[in-house]
């Protein structure tokens, strides 16, 4: 991406980042990593709103566009939960998954283009696209801590517990992403759901997710919970960007452009 020069932005969250996870654990100051979590998050929003009005679109019609929306979710949900739990290492987990994202953008630079298919120009574009960004971002988050709970097995209770929490934040906003799809799809195409590959793997992430909802209270304190939530995670990848890949798919009007 390089209108605005989006390597300024980029590069400039990602060394504040570093630099405050660095001098915070040096000086052992939460708050230091804190306040370059969030003047990360103010150069990616200020570039968002900058590329936003300079296409006249709202920039989510891409691949490389929702990642920078989920590199920007990512790491400000890293930041609200270091506020609410002070879960110190997630926060630099999730900034560093961001500067992932952000570096991917960087290196992967696409052409600017202001168009927007007929179906696109919908009031319900962006709170579909948006809140299924907000639904990945939270899900990540709990796939993290899943991860995290089965490398450290004594403390397994702990993160089954926080991860918990953020997969039912992360389930609602997913659902109301189907919710809106659907609204959606009715007004463009006059049918609430056709079965296109990219809505398959869309009901079969929720589904998955909708088993570790029901499961849980049976399992407790399981590590076959954490177990649920990893698979469920990598059929949300697959349903975000691997879907576009299989011949099925090609010609599904869910295929984002380049």
């Amino acid at each position: 991406m390089d209108l605005f020069d989006f390597k300024i932005f980029g590069f400039s969250a990602i060394t504040i980042w570093f630099i405050g996870i660095v001098i915070g654990n040096i000086k052992k100051s939460n708050k230091t990593i804190l306040i370059s979590g969030f003047i990360g998050n103010i150069l990616l929003a200020s570039f968002i709103i900058i590329y936003w009005s300079y296409i006249d679109r709202p920039p989510l019609r891409t691949l490389a566009e929702t990642r920078l929306w989920y590199a920007f979710f990512l790491a400000l949900i890293g930041n609200i939960l270091f506020i609410k739990w002070k879960i110190k290492w997630f926060i630099i987990y999730s900034l560093t998954l961001s500067s992932v994202f952000i570096l991917i953008n960087i290196l992967n630079p696409e052409t600017y283009n202001k168009s927007l298919m007929p179906a696109l120009q919908s009031i319900w574009f962006i709170p579909h696209v948006i809140v299924y960004i907000i639904a990945y971002a939270f899900l990540a988050a709990s796939f993290i801590i899943a991860i995290r709970g089965l490398i450290n097995t004594s403390t397994v209770n702990k993160y089954i517990v926080t991860a918990n929490n953020i997969v039912y934040i992360g389930f609602g906003f997913l659902t109301l992403g189907l919710l809106f799809g659907a609204l959606w799809a009715k007004k463009a195409w006059g049918h609430y759901w056709t079965w296109d590959p990219k809505e398959t793997w869309a009901f079969i992430t929720w589904i998955a997710y909708l088993i570790y909802i029901h499961l849980h209270p049976k399992l407790k304190n399981d590590k076959t919970n954490l177990y649920i939530l990893v698979i469920a995670f990598v059929l949300l990848i697959i349903c975000w960007f691997g879907v576009q890949y299989l011949p099925s798919a090609q010609n599904s009007v869910h295929i984002y452009a380049y």
